[in-house]
């Protein structure tokens, strides 16, 4: 883990009780150790990612993913298992979102807790539960610390009416690989062009990692989604993101891929002067946007249709079939960009759903969620 020097941990009392926490202040023994009490706030923005705050983490370890009423969302459900994220991509909204937080949180009572999450998803039988930890971090980057894989793999995958997304922009793939656990797992990427890869995703593995390590994976027998999210035009895009494309569709069975999704670059206006002190060399802010109905910063409507719209093109030409969706957007732009809409959240929700019956549950008793025939 040198990728991520840890110089601080900054633990509450007591987190040396939990598996993961001894794990986590033993592979560190160089970093100075203080209690929570006194030091959580005490955290310099520019230094955070060096910084390790252990926590007892008290709320509800699955929500649902905080959409908006005004764009149609997929009903995910987040696994909480930490906060903040160890890579620095510019233009990640977690800089925003934990401004005054801003160390590595991993919550150390998560296997003590993890009964509580299968008892909610065990109590809804008839229900598809799509459940992802890469929301609030990536899912992989610190799993070689944390050893999440092997806390969640074993409960997600014998279970027929949920499925467990692990999503990343790093080749951190050893735990999952050395599991015996396939069915209801799936293993995501972030996609970008290489430019921005290179220029914006720090710390993440190039594009051509990435895609190795999904081929490795997909090779190993697990199904495989991907994520052009955020989306960023600038010169030469429509070449750029060609060639992540290209090598996708030199390296990957489409066939095993049960989504990809693609969402433009949006955020809330306080991100920007972060942005602008944290990375000053960076050219996402170099856009037209508008406030959009979730108060967060879009391109233009027509940037939007247009990026995914190309986008679309390139992925359809490669294979007919690989459940594309948008992230995050209106009736209208899905109509513009995709031929087609869900219309509602409720509609997106059938679709994925249908993704998972179709992938994991076609061979056995499929939880009966759908209410309507949807798109496939």
């Amino acid at each position: 883990m040198n990728a991520f020097p840890i110089k601080r941990i900054i633990a509450d009392r007591g987190i040396a009780s939990y598996g993961l926490g001894r794990r986590m202040l033993a592979h560190f023994p160089g970093a100075s150790v203080s209690p929570a009490d006194s030091n959580k706030h005490a955290v310099d923005p520019q230094n955070g990612k060096k910084i390790l705050y252990l926590q007892k983490y008290k709320g509800d370890f699955l929500k649902p993913c905080p959409g908006t009423r005004e764009y149609i969302c997929c009903g995910y459900q987040i696994l909480n298992v930490a906060a903040n994220c160890p890579l620095d991509c510019t233009y990640c909204i977690l800089q925003a979102y934990f401004l005054n937080q801003p160390c590595l949180r991993v919550f150390a009572n998560l296997e003590e807790r993890l009964p509580e999450v299968m008892h909610v998803i065990d109590s809804q039988p008839d229900r598809i539960f799509r459940v992802g930890t890469g929301e609030f971090t990536d899912s992989l980057a610190l799993d070689p610390l944390t050893r999440w894989s092997d806390m969640l793999l074993p409960e997600f995958s014998r279970r027929e009416n949920t499925i467990l997304e692990l999503k990343t922009k790093t080749t951190r793939i050893e735990r999952v690989l050395a599991l015996e656990c396939r069915d209801r797992i799936i293993l995501s990427w972030s996609l970008n062009g290489p430019w921005i890869s290179v220029r914006e995703e720090k710390g993440a593995a190039s594009i051509e990692k990435r895609i190795e390590a999904a081929k490795r994976c997909q090779a190993a027998g697990f199904v495989l989604g991907f994520h052009f999210d955020p989306l960023i035009p600038y010169p030469g895009w429509k070449e750029d993101y060609g060639r992540t494309i290209e090598l996708l569709a030199r390296e990957i069975d489409p066939q095993r891929i049960i989504w990809i999704s693609m969402g433009s670059f949006r955020f809330m206006p306080d991100l920007k002067p972060i942005i602008r002190r944290r990375h000053p060399g960076s050219s996402v802010l170099n856009g037209e946007f508008i406030l959009g109905l979730d108060r967060k910063m879009r391109y233009f409507k027509p940037i939007r249709v247009e990026l995914y719209r190309y986008i679309r093109g390139l992925l359809e030409a490669w294979h007919p079939d690989l459940g594309l969706y948008l992230c995050m957007e209106s009736d209208d732009v899905w109509e513009a960009s995709m031929g087609w809409s869900p219309k509602t959240s409720s509609g997106l929700r059938e679709f994925l759903d249908q993704r998972v019956i179709k992938f994991f549950l076609s061979r056995g008793r499929a939880p009966q969620v759908l209410r309507s025939p949807v798109r496939s």
